[in-house]
């Protein structure tokens, strides 16, 4: 990094001659090959620095994005080197096939996006509308990785790489909430500005990912295929299953059913206020309209409910994790903060109130003691939008 940065200058003078070489109408596969050997051994993150250098230089963003495309092309034949070679149906097949579709997604964005400073064509921006439809159902994509991969991974000592991708999830969130933005200020004017900025914001998001989807097909995913055994893969199936796909993903609706739920001990469970079967307990924490999640003492994960509606994916993947990495490095702080001042008995609870995709959800805290001592802390989440509409009184049922 520190030799990249030094001869920032100089790449910087590089780009510069062929982006005019390409402006000139250049052979694209000729360009290909200069740019191979000149840029073979930087990563796209530093070609991204380099761009952002000239357009804020004064260079047009619609210049750099000639070269934008070809090095995503040649970025785009060297993503999956490092592939491990997987069945059709296998988690890292779906993964892998998801990111291929993603990448093509956002470099036709670019594309599209590109065409529309000139056009202001509706129909064009029609096909930007379905691409940002597309990107705001990946999110389950990451939510998987997250959920799912990344827990299993931790269990097996392969903690630090999870931790990097997380936090690349969330920059990937922040570019795309941006361009949500953009795409729905264009759907009231279609303006060149707005549509350079969507642009601009494209060319960022397709190289993104493009750097982040080449660290995890290339070494986060054979890590997982060189520790994971046959019951970790059948465990990450099964909950891949349950937290859903894109429309896009190369699953069939066969396999996106539920798995069949595990079968639990008749035996009666007595309480100091009576006594439930495992199944009756069971069932009646699942059909409560709020998500459970319990921590115990040593801030390891034990428990979820599978409420109806469940605000807030958890897979089962996460069960016996410390609840710090089900968190991304820039909310730990708080977490550590809270659960420390419930261990010293300075909290016995915490709220907290979030807008979620228009609803009102309202999460709280609790610490768990018996006979004053910390046995762990409680979590419950619950969508209030309806409850808060609440006036007057109703007394009959309907």
């Amino acid at each position: 990094m520190s030799e990249f940065l030094s001869d920032m200058g100089q790449k910087k003078d590089q780009l510069k001659k062929m982006i005019k070489l390409l402006h000139d109408g250049a052979d694209v596969n000729e360009m290909k090959q200069i740019f191979k050997k000149e840029f073979g051994n930087v990563m796209p993150h530093q070609i991204s620095m380099l761009e952002e250098e000239l357009i804020k230089e004064g260079m047009p963003a619609e210049e750099v994005h000639r070269l934008c495309q070809l090095h995503i092309d040649l970025f785009r034949e060297s993503i999956d080197a490092g592939k491990v070679d997987v069945p059709d149906g296998h988690p890292l097949y779906i993964l892998y096939t998801e990111h291929s579709r993603i990448l093509e997604f956002a470099q036709q964005l670019v594309e599209n996006a590109t065409k529309l400073m000139d056009t202001h064509d509706s129909a064009l921006f029609a096909r930007v509308q379905q691409l940002v439809e597309f990107f705001k159902e990946s999110s389950v994509h990451y939510v998987r990785e997250e959920n799912v991969l990344f827990p299993i991974l931790e269990k097996y000592g392969v903690t630090q790489p999870p931790k990097i991708m997380w936090m690349e999830h969330d920059n990937i969130r922040e570019i795309e909430k941006q361009i949500y933005t953009t795409a729905d200020a264009l759907a009231k004017n279609i303006t060149k500005e707005l549509s350079h900025t969507l642009q601009t914001l494209a060319i960022r998001l397709s190289e993104t990912l493009a750097d982040h989807f080449y660290k995890e097909n290339n070494i986060l995913f054979p890590t997982s295929y060189k520790f994971f055994n046959e019951d970790d893969w059948k465990l990450v199936k099964q909950e891949f299953d349950d937290i859903g796909y894109m429309s896009y993903s190369p699953v069939t609706q066969k396999e996106k059913l539920k798995s069949a739920e595990a079968r639990l001990d008749a035996d009666t469970i007595e309480f100091e206020t009576g006594n439930l079967t495992l199944q009756q307990l069971s069932s009646m924490l699942d059909t409560l309209p709020v998500d459970f999640t319990f921590i115990d003492k040593d801030d390891v994960v034990r428990y979820f409910n599978n409420a109806p509606d469940r605000i807030f994916v958890r897979s089962k993947a996460v069960i016996g994790r410390t609840v710090q990495n089900c968190h991304p490095d820039k909310s730990i702080h708080v977490v550590n903060r809270l659960l420390d001042e419930m261990k010293q008995g300075k909290r016995d609870k915490a709220e907290f109130w979030i807008t979620l995709n228009g609803r009102l959800i309202y999460i709280t805290y609790y610490a768990v003691r018996k006979n004053g001592e910390y046995i762990g802390c409680l979590e419950v989440t619950q969508d209030i939008t309806d409850i808060q509409k609440i006036t007057g009184q109703k007394r009959l049922l309907d």
